[in-house]
Order: structure tokens, then sequence, then C-alpha cells
């Protein structure tokens, strides 16, 4: 195996927050409950590091060094999130990736490490459903930052029996409704008619303010920040994605017509539904 050298970015970050007692930060930084991240790379040197780091934030962090081993890590339960690097030696990231998106793991959030400035990779990803991305090299305190940023938008829960779809005022407290869509909120559901539509935490999030809106045009700006979770950048597509993949999994409106009307250079809006007010 060929560990590659790491970033004095890693240590540096680390180095700082290893000798460098700053009671603000502290108050600040609280340690979580104890969730399990699952760290898929290659690099040893940077699992240590990364693995040292989120461990003293509260985080416990498991390593495997390739696709096939992460796979079987993230089956055997527990895990909270899965960061994955897209350059693993046999079976890719990308490949893990849809294995994820594709099965029983589905619900699990995935943040992906890319090659600094690789553009065509972060696409990639966020079409085959990552949550977030970082390029590499990072500052620990970023990919921490994202970390907490994509678990508060929680993951998909195991869903009830279908309801039955009827057409209602989006005004439920825990349960928005918009022609065939039924989305209830605390058990993160999301259904067309009697069917359950799996989707990431960040679709969830995005499709939630979208319902709240109905018929409203939401601006990106405000879906970047109150969805994902982000300050929306210049040139930055991940939102587009995440629209895109909402697009292909829904579906049009039972009528034929679009579910979501794209606003050129402002913001995105959900049809409302014909049955509904």
């Amino acid at each position: 195996m060929c560990i590659r050298l790491v970033s004095p970015v890693y240590r540096t970050a680390l180095a700082g927050r290893q000798n460098v007692h700053c009671p603000a930060a502290s108050a600040m930084e609280e340690p979580n409950t104890r969730e399990h991240i699952l760290l898929v790379d290659d690099d040893l040197g940077l699992c240590e590091l990364v693995s040292q780091y989120l461990s003293s934030r509260g985080y416990i962090v498991h390593t495997e060094e390739d696709g096939e081993a992460g796979l079987e890590r993230a089956a055997a339960g527990d895990i909270t999130l899965i960061i994955l690097d897209v350059m693993l030696p046999g079976m890719s990231g990308f490949d893990v990736l849809r294995i994820i998106r594709g099965g029983p793991l589905a619900a699990i959030p995935v943040v992906i490490l890319t090659a600094h400035g690789d553009e065509i990779d972060r696409i990639v990803g966020l079409e085959l459903g990552a949550d977030d991305y970082l390029p590499k090299p990072f500052n620990p305190r970023e990919l921490l930052a994202r970390i907490r940023a994509v678990l508060r938008r929680g993951t998909v829960a195991v869903a009830p029996p279908p309801p039955i779809a009827v057409s209602a005022p989006a005004t439920d407290v825990d349960r928005l409704v918009n022609g065939d869509m039924v989305m209830e909120i605390s058990a993160r559901n999301l259904w067309i008619g009697e069917e359950r539509i799996d989707i990431t935490a960040a679709e969830f999030d995005m499709l939630h303010l979208l319902l709240r809106e109905v018929g409203r045009v939401v601006k990106r700006e405000v879906m970047a920040r109150d969805a994902l979770g982000q300050r929306l950048l210049p040139f930055d597509r991940s939102l587009d994605l995440h629209m895109s993949r909402l697009r292909r999994k829904l579906g049009p409106l039972s009528n034929g017509g679009e579910r979501f009307r794209t606003v050129r250079s402002v913001g995105y809006m959900l049809e409302k539904a014909g049955g509904n007010p």
C-alpha cells in the first residue's frame, strides 16, 4: 500500500488544535453525542490525522482503505455518516457511492473527498447522490463544519405504511401535501401517491423548503443557506445538481405538468398542484 505524503495543512491545523487551548473556542465546540463516522481513504496518514481530530470532537471514527471494506463496514450498522475518497484502489469512490445510493444504505449521508480543483469529480459525485464534497487538501475544521451541516439535515427514516395521498393545503405542522406529494417531516418520509421515494438528506431539506413556499419562487441564496447549510458561491453547481436529481426522482405532476419551475439566475419554485388552493 502506498502512503501519500500528508499535506502540511492537516498537520498545522491538528497541531494548533492539540497545543493551543482557547476557552472561547472550546465553549463553542462541545463534543457531540458519539456519532459513528466511517472514513474510506487509502491515505493512511490522512486517516490517522483526521481520525484523531474528529475523535477529539467526540465522534467515533472507523477507517477503511478500500471500497469493498468500506461497504462491508457500513453494512454492519451504526454508521451515521460516510467520508468517501473518490480515488480509491480497486473499486472507485464513485462505484461505492452508486452502491450506497442504490441499496439499503441509501439513507446514510456521504461527503466525498476530491482532488483540488477537479470540478468534474465534484459534479459526478453530486449527481450520484453525495450530500456534500470537500477538495483536498483541506483544513480538518472545514471537514468538521461540513459534517455538522450534513448531520443537521438529518437522515431519511424507515417508512411506516403509506398514507393516502389527497390534495390539501400544506399547512399541517408535521405533514405537507401538494397534490400527489406527501411529506412527513418528523419521519422524513416522502410519498408520491402510494410510492415512497428515496431521497438524500440534502434533497429532503431542499424539497421541504420548496413545499413550505409552494407556488412561490425560493431564491438560490436562500436554498443554499437554509437547505444545504452553505453560502452560494459563483459557478457552484451543487444546487442545480440536487434539483436535477429531484426532478428525475419525483417525475412530473399527475396531470403531466412540470413539478418544478426554474427562474433563471433567481431560484426555483414548486408548482402548486391543481387540487391545492
